[in-house]
């Protein structure tokens, strides 16, 4: 089987991801308990007459999308992969309302059709006249991994040359601020809830300072006793040991289940830098897509920024990260990157 490299990584979040590739030097800390995306400008993007249409997660997916194949001087992609936990859920939003306002009668359809959960890796795929395999996972917090390992078994099993892989949630309007509710009970989550656009290129093609996408795993439910040996495991597999990770990134997000995390970072030695995210991007179903597009820029950079460090231990050489989320104990997922 061939190896998968990472070619590009494109980011539009919370934090100025999207015109410099990763500057945390000024990151800006979020306050509030709901975090917009830093937007630009998507008419450099998308023509006027469509960017009208668009919602959110459309805009910053298509976006994020063709700037990743401009980096990676591709100009059609062999597939496009897209996940996400809760689709265009604006348009859905707005279709739920227009139905009880309108007691169920004299409804357009066009809110329904832009909210199903592919309009995003349809519409990259019309923007580029791309006929290719196209297919939107929509598996919760395990979306964007889901969407990642079609992705790496095309290139791999050599079905494909180069695919995009990225991972999509819009914040909404009324849905999110019913999670707040739930979430604001005892032990929930701390972060504020937030919204982004990850995208990548995959290519079996190695070149300089392409980053390996060595394996990717995944669990819907493994119990805090078992994250050990899983992670042993996984990382035996790939004839890694815990002293070889230099780097753990995972996606605390302040609730009970960061115990999780705690277990998973007990096997490494106090040499493997510890590092977190989900305080400066937020939490959504497709944050781990950041913690991926982290990974790449870190090894690509040699350079681990301070906001990201938990404790005060960060190595000069870096060459083998480690990705670690899960969502309220569901939904694993382990990712390994290397130089």
């Amino acid at each position: 089987m061939k190896a998968c490299y990472i070619h590009s990584a494109v980011s539009i979040s919370a934090q100025n991801t999207f015109e410099t590739d990763l500057n945390l030097s000024e990151s800006n800390p979020i306050t509030s308990k709901k975090a917009n995306a830093n937007h630009p400008q998507y008419k450099t993007y998308i023509a006027p007459g469509a960017l009208r249409r668009m919602a959110t997660g459309v805009k910053m997916g298509v976006t994020a999308g063709k700037k990743a194949l401009e980096k990676a001087n591709i100009t059609n992609p062999d597939a496009i992969l897209t996940g996400t936990g809760m689709g265009c859920i604006e348009d859905t939003e707005n279709f739920l309302n227009a139905l009880i306002a309108n007691d169920e009668a004299y409804l357009t359809p066009t809110s329904f059709i832009q909210s199903t959960h592919n309009t995003v890796g349809a519409q990259i795929a019309l923007a580029l006249q791309c006929n290719a395999y196209n297919n939107t996972y929509v598996h919760g917090a395990l979306s964007f991994e889901s969407a990642l390992l079609d992705g790496q078994l095309l290139i791999k099993n050599d079905d494909s040359r180069s695919v995009l892989v990225g991972g999509i949630d819009e914040l909404g309007k009324e849905f999110i601020d019913y999670t707040l509710l739930v979430e604001d009970k005892k032990h929930g989550v701390q972060v504020p809830f937030s919204e982004g656009a990850s995208f990548f290129v995959l290519s079996s093609e190695k070149q300089e300072k392409a980053i390996q996408l060595n394996d990717i795993k995944t669990f819907s439910n493994i119990t805090e006793q078992e994250v050990p040996t899983v992670l042993n495991e996984f990382l035996a597999e790939n004839n890694y040991k815990p002293k070889d990770i230099d780097a753990v990134i995972c996606g605390n997000n302040g609730s009970v289940y960061d115990s999780y995390y705690s277990k998973a970072r007990a096997i490494f030695p106090i040499t493997t830098s510890q590092l977190h995210y989900k305080h400066l991007f937020g939490e959504y179903f497709t944050a781990s897509a950041i913690a991926l597009y982290l990974g790449v820029y870190i090894l690509k950079k040699q350079h681990i920024y301070d906001a990201l460090i938990i404790g005060d231990n960060s190595k000069n050489s870096i060459k083998t990260i480690l990705l670690y989320n899960q969502f309220n104990g569901r939904d694993h997922s382990f990712i390994l990157l290397s130089l």
